[in-house]
């Protein structure tokens, strides 16, 4: 009788025992979600709406935070989210993916979303919505070579010729020109509202992509209306936006008054990663109390404001591609054309 009862524990042992193992075993088996995918198709009407689809093996359950302080779950990785801040936003979206044991893995992606406002404060615009030259009601131009290559030793002549600026598919192309003409090396173009449209304080939104090539010098800048009457620097210039060719991606945002111009200016550079790619918007935020400019909502360079500083009257707005120059540097001999282009410009205030 005991032989029988130390025989059927020692069965009842050995048979718990395999069944712990393989219970473990199994667990084990059951590994973390692996190979998550985030897919996101941002609307580009105005309406801030993406649908996002996220898959992962082994995964049964999906939280998606969307970076503006919501968070949603479900089952199949497949949901739209709808983003109100207006403007272009940019937002860093994490989706967490779940197995049947709670073990998760999760991966970030940035998405940048653009909501249509209102148009409350929108005091001046230009779409560029109709092919052709830009609007003269809206546009001027600069022409020639200016005073020593416009104060910077600059290569091109500037123009107004169609060759060199003109509307098409809704998207305003400033063209620079390796030719001889009129005894300089290029051509392109500067647009100014200088005498149609001015302003103090305010937002200017600008969505452009710049041109590749050493020796390009896109600008958006904007300079004070009283600079026949107050010459440079004193007038007070505001350069939203600046990028080098030599200097592929990096953004230039500076100020320039008496005491801070030149290679002394008040500025500060952002790195991106695709701005001769893709188009960006680049935006100054102006108020009696500070300047700011923003390329994509991040900050660029901002500064105090005050009585002391020419900031405080009417600026116009300019738009020019340049070909060398001092701050550009020699341009390659390689380079026989670039194009800087501008989907919109607005100003709310």
């Amino acid at each position: 009788m005991m032989l029988y009862l130390k025989n059927s524990l020692l069965i009842f042992l050995l048979i718990l025992n395999t069944s712990c193992k393989k219970s473990e075993k199994g667990e084990q088996n059951i590994a973390a979600p692996s190979n998550l995918v985030i897919a996101a198709n941002v609307s580009d009407d105005g309406s801030g709406k993406v649908v996002f689809n996220a898959s992962a093996e082994n995964a049964v359950t999906y939280d998606f935070e969307f970076g503006d302080g919501n968070v949603k779950s479900n089952t199949n990785g497949v949901l739209s989210h709808q983003y109100s801040q207006n403007g272009t936003m940019t937002y860093t979206v994490k989706v967490t993916a779940k197995n049947a044991k709670g073990l998760a893995t999760d991966k970030s992606v940035n998405i940048v979303v653009y909501v249509k406002g209102s148009n409350n404060g929108l005091v001046w615009s230009d779409e560029f919505d109709k092919d052709g030259a830009p609007d003269p009601k809206k546009w001027g131009y600069n022409i020639g070579t200016g005073d020593n290559g416009w104060g910077n030793q600059e290569l091109e002549y500037y123009t107004d010729r169609p060759e060199n600026v003109v509307i098409e598919n809704g998207i305003l192309k400033i063209k620079a020109i390796k030719e001889n003409y009129k005894g300089s090396a290029y051509t392109s173009a500067r647009l100014l509202t200088k005498g149609k449209f001015d302003f103090t304080y305010g937002t200017v939104e600008v969505r452009a992509k710049v041109p590749t090539g050493v020796g390009t010098w896109p600008a958006i800048w904007m300079l004070g209306s009283n600079i026949d009457s107050t010459p440079w620097p004193a007038c007070g210039e505001i350069d939203i936006m600046e990028h080098l060719g030599r200097d592929l991606n990096n953004i230039y945002g500076t100020f320039h008054y008496p005491g801070h111009f030149g290679g002394s200016a008040n500025g500060a550079t952002k790195k991106i990663a695709d701005a001769t790619t893709a188009f960006h918007v680049y935006k100054l935020v102006w108020s009696a109390t500070s300047l700011q400019v923003f390329v994509d909502d991040q900050l660029v360079h901002s500064m105090a404001n005050s009585s002391s500083v020419p900031f405080n009257h009417n600026f116009f707005i300019i738009l020019n591609l340049a070909m060398g120059g001092n701050f550009a540097g020699p341009v390659d001999p390689a380079v026989t054309g670039a194009t800087l282009e501008v989907d919109y410009v607005r100003v709310y205030k």
